[in-house]
C-alpha cells in the first residue's frame, strides 16, 4: 500500500513538471522569449518619433563628433572628414570641381589651407563647352606664396559663412539630422561594431538615421533624404585639439580671399 501511495505521488509530481518542460521548449522554439531590445539602451522600445528626439538631444548634449562621408549640395558633392566642437572644428573637404582644401577655425577665426594648384584652379568662367581662363603669371606666383599655407579667411569675405559653417556644430546638426515625411522603424544592424536600429522619413525616402542601441543613443549615420549625401557619426564626446596656426604657417590675405 505505501508502495502505490508514493507512485501515484511520483505521477501527479511528473505531470506539471512534464508541462512546465514543454511549454518552456515551445516557447524558446517560437522565439517567444527572445527580445530584441534585451540589453540595449531601450530606444528600439519608443515611436519613430521618440527615437528621433532622443538621437538629436543626444547630439546636442555632446561636447564634440566628427563627421564623414558625402554631403551633395546645389548641384555639388563634397566629401567631408570634420571634428567639430563649440569652440570650432577642423579637418578636409574636397569636391570634383574645387580640390581639396583644409579647414580649421577656432572661435570666430578662420582658416583655409590648400596647396598651390588650388589657389591657381582656373577661373571656371568658360561655361558650357568653354575654355577656362588660365591663371596668369602674377596669380601663379600668388599661389605658390599660399600653397601649403593656413590663409586666414576674412570675415568680411562672402565666402566665410560658407566655409565656417562646415567647421559649426550646431549648424551642421541641426541641418543634417532633420527628416521629411512620416516617421517609421527600419531594420536593426551594427554600425562599427554598434547595435542600430534605423528610423526613417517616408519610409526611407525623406532620409534615414542609424541610432545607437548601446549606450547614449546617439545617431551613427545618416542617409539624406533624396540622396542627397551619406554622412557617419562617430568620437561622440570626444575631445580633439584646436588650436589657431604658428604665424610662420600663416597668410593674412587682406579683406578678401583671391578670386578662385
Amino acid at each position: 500500500m505505501t508502495l502505490l501511495r508514493s507512485s501515484a505521488r511520483l505521477r501527479r509530481a511528473a505531470v506539471p513538471l512534464a508541462l512546465c518542460i514543454g511549454m518552456t521548449v515551445a516557447l524558446t522554439a517560437c522565439g517567444g522569449d527572445e527580445d530584441p531590445d534585451a540589453g540595449t539602451n531601450g530606444v528600439g522600445r519608443l515611436t519613430p518619433a521618440g527615437i528621433e528626439k532622443k538621437a538629436k538631444a543626444a547630439a546636442e548634449s555632446a561636447d564634440a563628433v566628427r563627421l564623414s562621408g558625402t554631403l551633395v549640395t546645389d548641384g555639388q558633392t563634397y566629401k567631408l572628414n570634420m571634428s567639430l566642437k563649440e569652440a570650432g572644428g577642423t579637418g578636409s573637404v574636397s569636391s570634383k570641381t574645387g580640390g581639396t582644401f583644409e579647414l580649421l577655425r577656432v572661435e570666430d577665426e578662420l582658416f583655409l589651407k590648400a596647396d598651390a594648384a588650388f589657389w591657381s584652379h582656373a577661373d571656371g568662367k568658360g561655361g558650357d563647352g568653354g575654355t577656362d581662363t588660365p591663371p596668369s603669371k602674377a596669380d601663379a606666383e600668388a599661389a605658390e606664396k599660399l600653397g601649403d599655407k593656413y590663409v586666414k579667411v576674412p570675415e568680411e569675405d562672402p565666402a566665410y559663412k560658407q566655409l565656417r559653417g562646415f567647421t559649426d556644430k550646431s549648424v551642421l546638426l541641426d541641418g543634417l539630422l532633420g527628416l521629411h515625411g512620416k516617421r517609421g522603424k527600419g531594420d536593426r544592424a551594427e554600425i562599427g561594431g554598434i547595435r542600430t536600429i534605423e528610423v526613417n522619413g517616408s519610409e526611407g525616402a525623406g532620409g534615414s538615421l542609424r541610432v545607437s542601441l548601446e549606450g547614449t543613443p546617439y545617431p551613427l549615420q545618416l542617409a539624406r533624404a533624396g540622396g542627397a549625401g551619406t554622412l557617419t557619426l562617430t568620437d561622440w564626446g570626444k575631445d580633439f585639439p584646436l588650436n589657431a596656426p604658428a604665424k610662420g604657417e600663416t597668410v593674412d590675405y587682406g579683406s578678401t580671399l583671391p578670386s578662385t
